[in-house]
């Protein structure tokens, strides 16, 4: 079979009018960027920085035209790497891809091979992605709390913004590992599958917002997962018991911290920022090891809906107006 030489792709390009113009394109394979494997995607994810970069937002495109996509899975077509073989099935999450290059909204990727995770054992394609950017930032913030250490015993663990794709992942992975979870969401038609994924208690937003001015809360939470940030996380981080871990990897409720030295040099409070794109690949393999087997929420079923190309608008734009519910999973066979 004669190698291609087209793929199939989101194709993100800027007009001559200077206006942002997205959707499904065909464009030459030998576009790729360099790289040493060659991957034909078979699944990617829709994140909030793919609905960012789709609509040619300049924190995250830097050149026109892009192909947005922050994670791929798929098998390997090419490689120039001892590592890989043709036939593997492997997936790409972080790095650069989606946003310094052209990333998984394409049937096709090329990424250097220090990028390229083997799909574990008991795992497949799909599955990966339903996880995704998401599901290994939530990983990566059960494994702080874990190793803080933070006990199931200790208390309850809070998820803010526990509807989005980190949150519902975090809320499956801390129930699984035996946490008492609770999930703080404004959207009420997501409290069956928190519910599902194994939250003991599903509160609203404002329940875990302090909006005063003292400098410490009455301690509520061992631990906490805040995929939110300014007020929120803030006020997570002064109603946390001593000893606590908070983790923080989002900042849809603001970038700044309204918050005293006090949470940290009286209560001992750790708070843990998690960086999912540049995690070393050691630990990269080690937690998809985990997510894969001992980790695994029960009802990861719950937590994707699938679609193909085509049906990114409507995705994209509930993910921007804050509408979206658990995770998207970009099907491109």
């Amino acid at each position: 079979m004669a190698s291609p030489t087209q793929m199939q792709c989101y194709l993100v390009n800027r007009g001559a009018d200077g206006a942002i113009e997205a959707g499904v394109a065909r464009m030459p394979l030998d576009q790729l960027p360099a790289g040493d494997v060659l991957i034909r995607v078979e699944f990617s994810s829709l994140n909030y920085k793919d609905a960012l970069a789709a609509t040619g937002h300049p924190g995250v495109v830097k050149q026109f035209p892009h192909i947005p996509g922050v994670d791929a899975a798929g098998k390997v077509a090419e490689s120039g790497d001892s590592r890989f073989r043709k036939g593997d099935k492997v997936l790409v999450t972080g790095y650069g891809l989606g946003a310094d290059r052209w990333g998984g909204f394409a049937d096709y990727i090329r990424v250097p091979a220090d990028w390229v995770v083997p799909l574990p054992a008991h795992l497949d394609l799909r599955d990966s992605m339903v996880y995704g950017t998401a599901g290994f930032t939530a990983a990566q913030s059960l494994d702080a709390i874990i190793r803080h250490p933070v006990n199931p015993d200790d208390g309850p663990v809070v998820v803010t913004g526990a509807s989005g794709g980190v949150g519902c992942l975090a809320v499956g992975l801390l129930s699984r590992a035996g946490y008492e979870v609770v999930a703080s969401t404004g959207k009420k038609d997501a409290h069956g599958m928190l519910k599902g994924l194994g939250a003991e208690k599903v509160v609203g937003r404002d329940d875990v917002i302090d909006d005063t001015d003292k400098p410490l809360s009455k301690a509520r939470w061992a631990a906490a997962v805040d995929t939110v940030g300014g007020n929120t996380l803030a006020s997570i981080i002064r109603a946390t018991s001593r000893g606590g871990c908070v983790t923080a990897c989002g900042l849809v409720g603001g970038v700044e911290l309204p918050l005293t030295v006090y949470p940290f040099i009286l209560r001992g409070v750790t708070l843990v920022g998690i960086d999912s794109a540049e995690c070393p690949q050691e630990t990269r393999r080690r937690l998809w090891q985990e997510l894969a087997r001992d980790w695994r929420p029960k009802e990861l079923y719950r937590v994707g809906r699938t679609v193909e190309l085509d049906g990114l608008p409507k995705r994209i734009d509930e993910i921007l107006a804050g509408r979206a519910i658990g995770r998207t999973v970009v099907e491109l066979v």
